[in-house]
This record gives C-alpha cells, structure tokens and sequence, in this order.
C-alpha cells in the first residue's frame, strides 16, 4: 500500500505567521504549542500535516510502546526504566518518522491519558497499562482540530501534559508514568464558538488567519492546488529541495537552541513591553523568551536580539491582550502591533549601527520557507 504524499509545507502560499509559529514549535516543542483561529479553508490542517511529514526521523528504544529517546533516560518510560535496570547493555534503538496524531473531538480522558487495568492487578499482581494518545503522541506532533468542541476537561489535561513533558496514570495505589512531549498544534473556527480565557492563555502562540485577498496569491494557490491533486508525487518532488532545506534548518536549530543566549537587558524589553501592555501573569514573559531565543536559533545565531523578542511578541501576546471596560482604553491589539513595530524599528537600528556585531552569522537570512 503506497504511503498518502502529504501537501509541502514549503508550498503553502502565505500565512506568514502560521508558518513560523509552527516552525518555532518545531524547533523549541518546550514553548508550548499554537493555537491557529481562521475561517475554513485557510490551510490550518494542511499545515500541521505538512509540519509533521517534514521533521526528520528520530531514534527510539526498540520495542517501547512510547517512543523513549534513548539518548534522554530522564525521560524514559516506567517499562524502559525497568528494562535497563534488568540489564547490563544499552537498550536496542531504531529509527522512525516524526508521529503525527489527530486527536478526535469525542476523546475521553481515558482515551487521552490511557487506562491502568486494576482488575489484573488485584487479581495477578500485574501491572497493565493500555496507552493512550499522549503515548502516541510522544516526541511527535499532537494535532486537534475544533478544539473549542472538545471537553473543557480534555483540553486542561492536554494542556498540563504538555507543559509538565510526562503523563502521569494513578488508579487505586498503581502508577505508570510515560513521556509526553510533543509539539501541540490547535485549531478552531471562531465562529463555532470560543475557547474560555484560562484554556485560550494556556496556548503559548496564537495566530488568527484569513483568506488571502491579493489575486495573484490567490491564483498560486489555485494553481499549486490543481498540480498537486494532479499529480501529487510529482508536486512533491518539484518541492523537495526546498523541503529538505527547511528540515535540515530546523534540525540546526534544534542542536542550537539550548546555547542561544539572551542579556539582562533582553529581559527588560521583554517585561516592559508585557507590563506596558498589561498582560496577566507571567506565562507570556516566559513564552516570548522561549520564542526568541527558537527565532534567533532557526537564524543560524547565538544570541536573541529586538528582532527576535518583537517577531515572539507577534504571537505570543494577542490573544493574552484584551480592551474593554476594565483596561486602560488605550490598550489592546491595536497598541500592542505599534509597541512590536517599534521594538523591530529599534532592531533595525542597531543592526545599522552595528550594535551588537554578530559577525557573518548574525546577519539576518531570507528562509526557505518565507516568500520572496
């Protein structure tokens, strides 16, 4: 049976923002996920899709039913912990595709966090555990579709697996713990209903997406479309080069992100400009460094700069800015894209007065996967 060829995430006309929330997920899975709002048929699913078939191929235990890396025993499985525990060689690994799972709007919270069988436990003395999505979706990429019609419940759970890296069962004194890190990817339709507050500002980045309206974009994407549908291997591999430069870029970046460094005074832009704005708590501050520092590594540099903080703010703060009776009245979306045009003016700067010089490196380069 031939394997389904997924649309290119290198072919997606437009939606700028999408791309590169999904990209920086992808390169930093720590900073939380994004939520993409739009109408129908804006792309939203194709891209998750497309963002999955293009991460590279992973190395897991052999034999483990969750994915462990063997490279990260602190994130291993209770089965793989025993496992190595038992023996005196390394555990066996192989080699598999970037998962990527679509979790239905019906799933219950057994079906998302898997089920403990206590009654052969009682009975045997065995511990048995049947997994569930998060095990599936570990170290790969969670997809939910209409996430505003999922259980309130469901949605929390997911949210707090994502955040803590492991999914933790305990019925009746047993437990079973198991990595769950994935990147979480949302999407929604405004007008089917909203997500409540709480659970929209427990998604780290948010894009709102509309309907090209420039022509011409608008014939690309018909045309790209019908070569596709025509021929989709073809299609693909016109794109593959493209589609292998952006792996390969994200795959850097990957590596890189842990040694990307940030000043003092990166911090203070940070928190004036969420202060400024009135943001509740803290969450963003902590997603719009992460982001940053995602940007400045998927850049190729070692160092976040304003560019970086302004293009994390783009996507971490709207949906966490409100206007309304009890805010200031000049506050809100409107103010938030002034302040993030000002810090990318005063980036601008810098980088003409050569402050601070990066060399080569820090020089900013045009992605494959951003439209000339």
């Amino acid at each position: 049976m031939n394997q389904r060829v997924i649309y290119p995430f290198s072919a997606i006309v437009g939606q700028e923002r999408m791309r590169r929330a999904l990209i920086l997920n992808a390169v930093y899975p720590r900073i939380g996920g994004v939520l993409i709002r739009g109408e129908r048929g804006t792309a939203k699913s194709t891209a998750a899709r497309a963002l999955a078939a293009l991460l590279p191929e992973e190395a897991v235990i052999e034999g483990c039913r969750f994915g462990c890396s063997p490279h990260d025993p602190s994130h291993w499985c209770t089965e793989c912990l025993e496992r190595a525990a038992a023996s005196d060689q390394p555990l066996p690994s192989v080699m598999r595709p970037t998962p990527f799972v679509n979790l239905p709007v019906s799933a219950t919270e057994d079906r998302v966090v898997g089920t403990l069988d206590i009654e052969r436990a009682i009975q045997k003395g065995e511990r048995h555990f049947e997994p569930g999505v998060l095990a599936a979706a570990n170290r790969g990429l969670l997809y939910i579709d209409e996430v505003n019609l999922l259980d309130d419940h469901v949605v929390d759970i997911l949210l707090d697996s994502a955040a803590m890296g492991m999914n933790i069962v305990e019925r009746e004194g047993i437990s079973f713990s198991h990595p769950a890190r994935f990147i979480l990817v949302g999407t929604m339709n405004p007008e089917e209903g909203d997500l409540r507050p709480q659970l929209l500002d427990r998604f780290a980045l948010s894009v709102e997406i509309r309907g090209i309206l420039d022509k011409r974009s608008r014939v690309e994407i018909m045309q790209r479309n019908v070569a596709f549908e025509q021929d989709a291997e073809s299609f693909r591999q016109e794109w593959l080069p493209q589609e292998q430069a952006l792996s390969a870029q994200i795959q850097r970046a990957r590596q890189l992100v842990d040694s990307v460094t940030y000043t003092t005074r990166d911090l203070l832009v940070i928190a004036d400009l969420t202060s400024s704005m009135e943001v509740d708590g803290h969450r963003a501050d902590l997603v719009i460094l992460k982001a940053a520092r995602a940007q400045a590594a998927f850049d190729g540099r070692t160092r976040i700069n304003q560019s970086d903080i302004a293009l994390a703010a783009e996507l971490a703060l709207p949906h966490r800015v409100k206007s309304g009776p009890f805010r200031k009245s000049d506050l809100g979306v409107e103010a938030l894209e002034e302040r993030i045009e000002q810090l990318k003016g005063q980036a601008v700067s810098e980088e003409e007065e050569g402050l601070p010089a990066e060399g080569e490196e820090g020089k900013k380069k045009l992605t494959p996967w951003m439209d000339p």
